[in-house]
């Protein structure tokens, strides 16, 4: 069972800041996942009371705040209409309303976790993380970071540029509410696929395929699939993995192009 000692509610984010300087503080979210560890802190930081929970749309991007719920993600007219529904697809298997009620995209993106369907998806898009002091990086960047215990800044939102990219995702699970065995999400904009792969089961990452019209959906799924390194667990081995993205991949290039699989 997770405890702490006191709980502050902030009034700014650099009271936030502040306090989690201090390897015995922890910001906290929906606090889905860490009411079922063991962890002890002296203080948990709430953001709640910051105005961080709306997903705002401008001519030339969303910016969706730290604690907006996963079920906002899934509802949000806006943003399922530019970019083809995928945000609704992501989410619908995430346990249930009452979690996805709770849960928020900051914890999901901070926490970057190797069966995150939000990571996943938010990787093959222009998309970005602002963090207080850190400023505004790449998703991909930020990804990628190791995830120590000297990191003590704060995610504020997660913006997502309109760029006019076309996008779909999938992810195969044993039963409709488990972790995903694979996830993949994949965009299109010009002549290049950005193709992002997550529960491998490691963290999401991405590639960039280059589409010149010589090769077939199957080969160019297949390029991308074999530039990620698959690992075995529980839920599949590395073998089964790679064949499932390959599937998965070609089959999302086929529904955002409607070519077939001989092309």
């Amino acid at each position: 069972m997770f405890r702490a000692e006191d709980y502050v509610k902030v009034r700014d984010l650099e009271e936030a800041y502040e306090l989690c300087q201090k390897r015995s503080s922890l910001v906290v979210g929906g606090m889905v996942w860490m009411k079922m560890t063991s962890l002890t802190k002296r203080v948990i930081v709430d953001l709640s009371g910051l105005g961080l929970d709306k997903i705002e749309e401008t001519e030339e991007e969303f910016r969706i705040g730290c604690m907006c719920s996963l079920r906002q993600l899934e509802t949000h007219q806006g943003l399922n209409d530019y970019f083809q529904g995928i945000f609704k697809e992501c989410t619908r298997h995430i346990v249930g309303v009452q979690m996805r009620n709770c849960a928020t995209v900051g914890g999901s993106i901070y926490g970057r976790f190797g069966f995150s369907d939000i990571l996943t998806c938010m990787m093959a898009l222009d998309s970005y993380v602002e963090l207080y002091k850190g400023g505004v990086l790449p998703m991909a960047e930020f990804a990628g970071r190791p995830i120590t215990r000297e990191e003590r800044d704060i995610l504020v939102r997660i913006i997502i540029r309109k760029d006019g990219r076309k996008a779909a995702y999938a992810s195969q699970r044993i039963s409709q509410t488990d972790f995903p065995q694979i996830a993949c999400c994949v965009s299109r904009l010009g002549n290049y696929w950005d193709v992002s792969v997550g529960a491998r089961p490691a963290r999401a990452e991405v590639v960039r395929i280059l589409d010149d019209g010589h090769h077939s959906l199957k080969q160019l799924a297949d390029e991308a699939a074999g530039q990620f390194r698959f690992g075995s667990n529980l839920r599949g081995s590395a073998r089964y993995r790679q064949a499932l993205a390959s599937v998965y991949v070609r089959r999302l290039m086929e529904c955002l192009t409607g070519r077939s699989i001989s092309r």
